[in-house]
């Protein structure tokens, strides 16, 4: 068992860490107050390589693995969540839609090169008004019509929405057998009959774009069919597995990155004539905290390195996604309340970190699907 990171994997941190300081954390607070999204910025990370890292390089991607990933994700969460979620869209939703799938090699050269490459948007495209935690609600229906699907429905909390060309989208094809007959497909940006709806105001990741999508008579070659039908439902569970180590790798930035506010300040802030961390209060509930986030690592990174080892990750990427997203929520919340009023005011950041942590215990599975997934296997025979 090794806990040291290769020199490799350091350099890609160092990357992240080095991008992350100069050029997101300029203007993150203008993008939360105006809920801009920073395409350059995105662009940026896209031709430093970092989209494609996971993937094979004759598909556009870096020949690395999750570990990798996890690592640049977790860097740019310290500072801006939202980039770091239309990041972990793109390479984990969008790309492991295709990439862990049943596209043939074809599809794979025609489909992931332009998002995990060329700097282009991907989204995944699941949840519903009525499928959310229970995907067996999914309405969305692609109908064969020759060498064509016709996609009709409509799809929500879509993350990068508006700002893709390429979306991986789950459909039935089959009325009767309801999610044993679902399908995805890869739909391009203004295929006629496909239109991006109103974007969501969110509580927090303010600057993410987050949409719903309307499919009406949507035609696609039956070509963009990645997933044959009766596979799309383990094919969309097997990519949330991926998924949630990018947002358990999130969490894990969002908690380091409040932790560390509240370090700095409890050591230059003063009361009763000395800094706050000479207080032993303080200090031994930043020392609980710093266990918490050290744990809540450890369980991020045998995810990503179960994974990497083609070892079974279902359960591990559930326990990494669940005990991240509760330490982000616990470590930003007691860094607001450490630092006290400043805490309430947004250019401390602290307050944005707690808002945007909230969200980590929500999507690509709430921190209770996360339990039944682990419960399942805890009593299993």
């Amino acid at each position: 068992m090794n806990f040291e990171l290769t020199e490799q994997q350091l350099s890609i941190q160092k990357m992240a860490r080095d991008f992350t300081e100069k050029k997101v954390a300029p203007g993150v607070l203008e993008r939360d107050e105006t809920r801009v999204y920073d395409v350059e910025l995105y662009k940026e990370l896209s031709s430093m390589g970092f989209i494609g890292l996971p993937y094979a390089k004759e598909y556009g991607g870096q020949g690395l693995g999750y570990m990798e990933y996890a690592l640049a994700i977790e860097e740019i969460s310290k500072v801006d969540p939202s980039l770091s979620v239309s990041f972990s869209v793109s390479t984990s939703l969008y790309g492991g839609s295709l990439y862990f799938s049943e596209a043939t090699d074809e599809q794979l050269k025609r489909f992931m090169p332009p998002v995990i490459r060329d700097g282009h948007f991907g989204s995944f495209g699941l949840t519903e008004h009525n499928a959310g935690s229970d995907v067996s609600g999914l309405k969305t229906f692609a109908e064969r019509k020759g060498d064509e699907f016709i996609i009709n429905g409509d799809k929500c909390f879509i993350t990068n929405g508006p700002l893709s060309d390429y979306f991986a989208v789950y459909a039935l094809t089959d009325h009767e057998a309801g999610p044993k007959s679902m399908a995805t497909f890869v739909v391009e940006k203004n295929t006629p009959g496909f239109t991006i709806g109103d974007r969501h105001n969110t509580m927090g990741i303010r600057s993410a774009m987050v949409s719903e999508l309307h499919f009406n008579d949507v035609h696609i070659p039956a070509a963009n069919m990645i997933t044959p039908p009766g596979k799309g439902f383990p094919a969309a569970l097997k990519t949330l597995d991926g998924g949630r180590i990018g947002i358990a790798s999130q969490a894990l930035g969002i908690a380091e990155g409040a932790f560390e506010i509240a370090r700095k300040y409890l050591m230059v802030r003063e009361q009763f004539k000395k800094p706050l961390y000479k207080n032993q209060h303080l200090a031994f509930r930043m020392v609980d905290l710093a266990n918490e986030i050290e744990m809540a690592k450890y369980m991020v990174y045998k995810a990503a390195c179960d994974k990497d080892s083609h070892k079974p990750f279902s359960a591990s990427a559930a326990k990494a996604k669940l005990i991240a997203a509760e330490t982000a929520m616990h470590v930003a919340t007691d860094a607001v309340q450490m630092l006290g009023g400043n805490g309430f005011m947004k250019e401390y950041h602290v307050e944005r970190l707690m808002r945007d942590a909230k969200i980590t215990q929500i999507y690509e599975g709430t921190s209770e699907i996360q339990k039944i997934v682990l419960s399942k296997g805890l009593f299993a025979e």
